[in-house]
Order: structure tokens, then C-alpha cells, then sequence
């Protein structure tokens, strides 16, 4: 079995499907040199805030923004765009021919700014692309790699970043970790509000299940069911 990359889900289903697998890796996937990395500590309520922020102040021409869904795309477009930022969603709702077209504006820079899923993380060549975002954090190591390696190709610079919730911070710390060093994090601007402390170590807390816990009385009984 054979895959460009390794995630945890292409190795649940090697284990299923094969018989006593052995693992060999050609190489291990490394971001390129010219890429400044960054990212910033935000709550989910403060990430297009944040965005708009960051493609309005900063001239950059080329930019890719990554998030995890089909529906996370069009929702982003829909708010980037009300908010005056020339956008345009690239996902798999849209038929072969607007995709193509999609992709010759973008590589002819009659388009600056696209938004997608990891689709765009892989198959695609278009060079100068000076910024990738990862709106939303990328599940995997690989995927990361893969996602910011859009940009700073054949010797070139760019700038890859990526927003962190609170719930993404064990797994950037893996980001980290595969890449071999701590990823700076940016100040946010002022006016954006409190924002999370990075801590990737930290146990977090299991999500509410909607589930009362059973009464008890002071002695820690229950009470006496009603005949």
C-alpha cells in the first residue's frame, strides 16, 4: 500500500485491510526554508475578525486560505466578502468548468484570494503564492506541511498562518513537534479582546454531554423513588 503521506486515518485503514504491515518511510516532510511561520491564539468568535484584519492592513498578492469543510468555505466567503474583502470559495459544489476557471483567474492573478479545503493543499501548481492561512487548524502534521507548501516554492518566500482555538492546541503541539521547533505566536491587534494562552500540555475538559448528573441529597443518597 502506497501514500504520499501517513496521517492517522490512511494508517487505521492499512491496519484493517493488511496483514501484519510494516511501515517504511522514504523520507520525513519538512516545511521549506523561505517559509515564515506564524501563528496566533484566537477564539472561533474572533477568527474573521482577525482575517479581515490580516488581508487588509498587509499587501501580500497570493493568498490561499484553508478551512475544514465544504460549509466552513462558503460561510467564509459569504462574511469576507460583506466585509469588502475580494474573495472567491473553491470546493466541491461547484461543477469541473467553474473549478477550472476558478483556478486560471487565480494563476493568472486576476484572482488574489481563494478559499478551500485541503483539495488545495495537493495536485495544484500555481506559483508567487506569497500567504497560505489556516483558518481553521489542520488535523494532521502532514496536512500542515502539505497546506503551507503552497507557498515559498522554487526558492521563494511566503508567510504561513495559522489561527488556534483553544481545542486545536493539542494538536498544533504535534505540528510542532514533527517540524522540530515552537512556532511563534503572534500579538493579536488590541481591539480584538482577550484571546487563549497556548499551552498544548494542558488537559482540557471534556465537552458538556448534555447529560444531568442523578440527584443526590446531602448524604450522597439518592432519594426514595415515588410508588
Amino acid at each position: 500500500m502506497f501514500s504520499a503521506t501517513m496521517p492517522p486515518r490512511i494508517r487505521t485503514l492499512a491496519n484493517k485491510i493488511l496483514i501484519e504491515p510494516e511501515q517504511i518511510s522514504i523520507s520525513i516532510s519538512k516545511p521549506a526554508e523561505g517559509i515564515l511561520q506564524q501563528a496566533y491564539m484566537v477564539h472561533d468568535s474572533q477568527k474573521v475578525e482577525l482575517l479581515t484584519y490580516l488581508l487588509k492592513h498587509d499587501s501580500y498578492n497570493s493568498i490561499i486560505i484553508f478551512a475544514s469543510t465544504k460549509d466552513n468555505v462558503k460561510k467564509l466567503e459569504t462574511v469576507l466578502k460583506r466585509n469588502g474583502v475580494a474573495v472567491k470559495a473553491f470546493h466541491s459544489d461547484l461543477d469541473q468548468q467553474e473549478r477550472e476557471h476558478i483556478m486560471r483567474e487565480f494563476k493568472s492573478k486576476k484572482i488574489s484570494t481563494i478559499i478551500g479545503t485541503d483539495i488545495l493543499s495537493r495536485g495544484i501548481d500555481v506559483d508567487g503564492i506569497d500567504l497560505v492561512v489556516n483558518f481553521d487548524a489542520p488535523p494532521d502534521p502532514e496536512d500542515y506541511i502539505h497546506r503551507i507548501g503552497r507557498t515559498a516554492r522554487a526558492t521563494k518566500t511566503g508567510t504561513a498562518i495559522t489561527f488556534i482555538n483553544d481545542k486545536d492546541q493539542q494538536k498544533f503541539g504535534s505540528i510542532e513537534k514533527m517540524i522540530g521547533r515552537e512556532i511563534p505566536k503572534e500579538v493579536p491587534p488590541m481591539d480584538l479582546g482577550e484571546t487563549p494562552t497556548y499551552n498544548p500540555n494542558a488537559k482540557r475538559k471534556p465537552a458538556f454531554s448534555g447529560r444531568r448528573p442523578p440527584f443526590r441529597n446531602q448524604k450522597g443518597r439518592r432519594p426514595p423513588k415515588k410508588k
